[in-house]
């Protein structure tokens, strides 16, 4: 993220400095009501969303956001501009695809602003960030923005992820880069084909998934708690390839996490799983569930931030398929109930149910 700051007013022409001067002409600037030539008046909009008076700060943004496009994307195309005063108008006026094209393609631009514009942008800006390949070997962030961005293409994903592997190149933010590097392998190239099926997906994992996203992760949950019910009627996931189901996976809701983690290719499920949408509830779901994949529990288990929680513990030692260290280290904080629960499992490695009924025994025995 690029931090914006105030320019130095000594570098700013005298009528803008005039304009951001004491006195009413501050506020008449805020509203674009003073007289001042295109790239002065980009430079003390941008200076005065700044202000510490919040009235000439909010101003100033309103004003910066309905500036007529051609007077924007002129301006803003001038290589010589600040490149703060370029972010700031990515952010405000970035929705016009003139003015879009003014910053994107200015070389003075941040690399900082093509990841944020390439986060933000309708396929046909992330396609034209897509064409300057030593801006996203440089900055690999961009390629991050523009994987998580659910309007670019497939295609053009695809693309830029295997520029990013031919060039050695590892892309941060993304927890499943390994997944998504690998998945390229073998794969054939995404075509309109597969964009047109990736936008239908797409379009359907963003629905409401609260019902599979909220519980307390924190309390042992039902030991079916994991068939929780997932709406994925009409999605046609087992149609995508395979890139596009870890990006699905990715970006997607829980329903579209539910069903990838199901999916009998490894690096699929273990993408779901490395989703930053995981929710804790999910986690415990995911944890008590014997029907995933042995990677998947694995990773779970390993996740401290997860393992914390009693939910994931209890969920975990109930799993056949928890490694046994990792049960066995778990054991020791479980209520006496649900060591019954496990102590009484036909399922579970007996060395398992053997430890959980010492510990019951060892707590009855030093309560007498």
């Amino acid at each position: 993220m690029m931090e914006l700051t105030p320019l130095d007013p000594s570098q700013l022409s005298t009528a803008a400095q005039r304009a951001l001067g004491p006195g009413p002409g501050r506020m008449m600037a805020s509203k674009g009501m003073l007289p001042l030539p295109p790239a002065d008046q980009v430079a003390v909009l941008y200076q005065l969303s700044l202000d510490a008076d919040l009235t000439i700060a909010t101003a100033s943004k309103a004003t910066a956001g309905t500036l007529p496009d051609k007077l924007l994307s002129g301006t803003l195309a001038d290589p010589t501009l600040d490149p703060r005063i370029l972010h700031y108008f990515g952010t405000v006026a970035a929705d016009k695809p003139t003015v879009f094209d003014a910053i994107a393609l200015n070389p003075s631009v941040a690399d900082a602003t093509l990841a944020m514009l390439a986060g933000k942008g309708d396929a046909r800006a992330v396609d034209q960030i897509a064409q300057n390949e030593q801006r996203l070997l440089r900055h690999p962030e961009i390629i991050a923005a523009m994987y998580m961005n659910r309007r670019a293409r497939m295609s053009t994903i695809d693309r830029v992820v295997e520029l990013a592997v031919r060039n050695s190149v590892r892309v941060p933010g993304l927890a499943a880069w390994d997944e998504v590097a690998r998945a390229l392998t073998g794969s054939s190239p995404a075509d309109a084909k597969v964009d047109e099926l990736f936008a239908t997906v797409a379009d359907k994992i963003t629905a409401d998934d609260s019902a599979l996203t909220t519980g307390d992760a924190n309390q042992a949950l039902p030991e079916d708690a994991h068939t929780a019910e997932e709406d994925d009627r009409d999605i046609p996931f087992d149609e995508l390839s395979i890139p596009a189901k870890i990006r699905a996976a990715t970006i997607g809701n829980a329903i579209a996490r539910g069903m990838a983690i199901r999916s009998p290719i490894k690096m699929v499920a273990a993408a779901a799983i490395k989703s930053p949408g995981v929710t804790e509830i999910e986690a415990a779901r995911y944890a008590g569930n014997p029907g995933l994949g042995e990677d998947v529990i694995r990773y779970i288990a390993a996740k401290r931030e997860w393992t914390k929680l009693y939910g994931v513990k209890v969920a975990l030692c109930r799993n056949p398929k928890t490694p046994i260290a990792e049960a066995g280290r778990m054991l020791p904080f479980l209520r006496e109930r649900d060591l019954q629960s496990v102590g009484n499992s036909r399922g579970i490695p007996s060395a398992l149910v053997a430890q959980a009924k010492k510990l019951i025994m060892q707590r009855r025995g030093g309560a007498k």
